[in-house]
């Protein structure tokens, strides 16, 4: 904590366990080790990504404050996994007694004759915590090799080799797989995106499918219910054309009938 500094912040890294589609928490505390009330208020260069609670407030004389961070559940992740998000936290000396309600935006502006201190924090992704290696069969836990002692006195040193050996072998193996956790695990969470992307395009296209043979199946109705429709009018048709002929037939026998 620099002599210019109003509150020691820990840690001056935010780091996060980063694992895709969950939301991720880091804590960083604020230490007021003068005589004087700090306000505070913490900015971020994204802030749609990252929920700060308390955002602003009041750091009393040789207290702390605790600040939880946020990182909203995230669905892509950054191919080299190095986050350029930058966290600013603004501290000014304010009146005895004050509380967050009295924290206005001016205090916090320099033109204003403020002496406004301001700390950068960066923000990591870390690989998320391995689950414990499994305890292989017949050995037991808190054991260690113990030297053995020949018939003749002589005390064998295989079994001090052979121990120092199967304890190296688990830390071998921790040190060559932890690199490789957080792709693994970024690489599977990948896959399972890309199936729950695939299950979700073939339910919208059977959806589809449903709409259009439903759409067909009314327009072929319609088109029956038209039919029948249009097979009614020939025989009226004809049924006109019958009484008009016979019509026609009786005017021309009494025209004929008239004239004799």
């Amino acid at each position: 904590m620099g002599n210019d500094e109003l509150l020691q912040i820990e840690p001056q890294e935010l780091q996060f366990p980063f694992e895709l589609r969950k939301q991720i928490s880091c804590s960083m505390q604020l230490t007021n080790k003068s005589d004087n009330y700090v306000a505070f208020k913490v900015k971020t260069t994204n802030p749609k990504k990252y929920c700060v609670r308390p955002n602003t407030g009041v750091v009393m004389p040789h207290s702390t404050c605790d600040v939880l961070v946020t990182m909203q559940a995230q669905k892509e992740a950054p191919s080299d996994m190095q986050c350029k998000d930058k966290f600013l936290v603004q501290s000014v000396i304010t009146s005895p007694g004050a509380t967050a309600k009295d924290i206005t935006p001016n205090m916090f502006y320099r033109e204003e004759g403020h002496n406004v201190v301001e700390s950068k924090l960066r923000v990591a992704y870390v690989a998320p915590p391995q689950p414990p290696s499994p305890v292989r069969e017949g050995s037991e836990e808190g054991s260690s090799p113990s030297a053995s002692v020949s018939d003749n006195g002589t005390i064998s040193t295989s079994d001090f080799s052979m121990g120092a050996k199967t304890l190296a072998e688990p830390q071998a193996l921790r040190s060559h797989v932890e690199p490789q956790g957080l792709r693994s695990n970024v690489e599977l969470q990948d896959n399972s995106l890309e199936v729950k992307d695939l299950i979700s395009m073939l339910t919208e296209e059977k959806n589809f499918a449903v709409q259009e043979r439903n759409k067909l199946q009314q327009e072929l109705d319609l088109l029956r219910h038209e039919c029948k429709r249009s097979h009614g009018i020939p025989v009226m048709y004809v049924i006109i054309v019958g009484l008009l002929g016979l019509l026609l037939g009786y005017l021309l026998k009494k025209t004929k009938s008239v004239e004799v």
